[in-house]
């Protein structure tokens, strides 16, 4: 950047960020609503409600109310602000996600808060961005708007992925897809969603949210790297856009801080444990998983594409509002990067930890948080338990030609066709399925 080497300089008015910060944020909605577990949004649905109820809503009204306040923007645009920074970035926590000793409670809950507060917040940008630019309170105009919004947006994302999932499951029993072009078919769905919705003056963004959570509703059998190609894609875009940002544009908001952007920024950072921690008191929940919970809401590049839309609408305080969130970005990379650090402190590279309760090669517990992955060891007590076990072979076909070790009463299951494979074996459902591939 203009700081360093002087090769990339990015402003507020480039169309390069403008593309690229667009196809980021329509494929993490299009992401996250995929990667949604309904069942286990269903299981804690009392934390998931508080979390995107409580949690999230009176976060943003705090946050719109100190970026009046003290930062002197309009009611407007202290909303988009509050809003942005209530935001949770599913990126920068997937390092806290993947560690084996967070509660199993914690982890649904802020993966499901990260993956659904966005389209909780994209209306309340969309609105308030309507208030900004000047537009007329008629009712017909507040009529029309709410229409875009929430029914020809979702609606056109709905329909796409119904229609999308229809034609794929059509054309895969037909005539058979190949991964990469069904890993393909996934880009393909959320950004024929984002332009449907454009096209009848809706919201593309949330479209894509709605076409992901049309995909997961109807929890179809979908080849792995149908949800995989898409989240690698996606955060691609993301590392794009910070590039694009960190040259110089995120910069903007540190060289620009003063004392009340300082004290925003710490209500900002303190306000949401303080909101959490409140609304989570009607919960049974155990006291170091809320904390968790509370503590670990990281404002990263969701925040900041949310604080772009009014840039790219050309509203006067956009700039204001993007420095503002530039600023609460950088410390809070910085301070909950740190915690993360500190949370890891002495185990050495990222070799899960056994869990918590059992020997290293007792069985686990159905159900348990560390039943996902199972040791030789383990299966060989369950058998020795008497306990119904089916190993299950899941290598993909050409690793399986190459390879004559079979595990003694195996079956075989085809990755790309598992649910369908059992049915017809009639593999028993209360049985361990111990799954091995290459």
């Amino acid at each position: 950047g203009p700081a360093g080497l002087g090769v990339l300089e990015v402003g507020l008015d480039s169309r390069a960020l403008q593309i690229v910060a667009t196809l980021s944020l329509t494929l993490i909605l299009f992401t996250d609503a995929l990667a949604l577990n309904l069942r286990d949004a269903r299981a804690h649905r009392s934390l998931a409600l508080l979390a995107l109820g409580p949690g999230t809503l009176l976060s943003a009204l705090a946050f719109g109310v100190a970026a009046w306040a003290l930062l002197g923007l309009s009611p407007s645009a202290a909303a988009i602000l509050g809003a942005a920074l209530a935001s949770t970035d599913p990126v920068l926590l997937k390092g806290l996600l993947r560690r084996p000793e967070l509660p199993a409670a914690a982890r649904d809950a802020l993966r499901i808060e990260s993956g659904l507060n966005d389209v909780v917040l994209l209306p309340i940008v969309l609105v308030s961005l309507a208030l900004l630019s000047g537009e007329t309170l008629a009712p017909a105009h507040w009529g029309r708007l709410g229409l875009d919004l929430f029914l020809l947006g979702p609606g056109a994302g709905v329909l796409v992925g119904v229609f999308g999932v229809a034609t794929l499951d059509l054309v895969r029993r037909r005539l058979g897809v190949r991964r990469d072009y069904e890993s393909l078919y996934s880009l393909g769905l959320a950004f024929a969603a984002y332009a449907a919705a454009e096209s009848v003056h809706g919201s593309g963004f949330l479209a894509a949210f709605a076409a992901g959570l049309t995909i997961a509703f109807f929890d179809v059998e979908l080849c792995d790297c149908f949800r995989e190609y898409g989240e690698t894609t996606a955060e691609l875009a993301l590392l794009l856009t910070f590039v694009l940002l960190g040259s110089s544009l995120m910069w903007n908001g540190v060289a620009a801080a003063d004392g009340h952007a300082l004290a925003f920024v710490a209500i900002v950072l303190l306000g949401r444990p303080l909101i959490y921690l409140a609304a989570f008191l009607p919960t049974r929940v155990e006291r170091p998983t809320r904390l968790l919970v509370a503590w670990f809401g990281p404002r990263g590049l969701s925040s900041l594409l949310l604080a772009l839309l009014p840039v790219f609408a050309g509203a006067s305080e956009g700039p204001a509002i993007f420095r503002a969130a530039c600023l609460v970005v950088v410390v809070s990379i910085v301070v909950h990067g740190a915690t993360l650090m500190w949370m890891g402190r002495g185990r050495g590279g990222n070799e899960p930890a056994p869990a918590r309760g059992r020997a290293a090669d007792a069985p686990p517990e159905p159900g348990s948080a560390h039943a996902e992955l199972i040791t030789v060891p383990e299966v060989q007590a369950l058998r020795a338990a008497g306990a119904p076990l089916v190993p299950v072979d899941v290598r993909k076909a050409d690793a399986r030609a190459e390879s004559s070790v079979q595990a003694v009463g195996s079956r075989r299951l085809s990755p790309d066709g598992a649910a369908t494979d059992a049915r017809v074996l009639g593999l028993p459902s209360d049985a361990w399925l111990v799954l091995y591939c290459t």
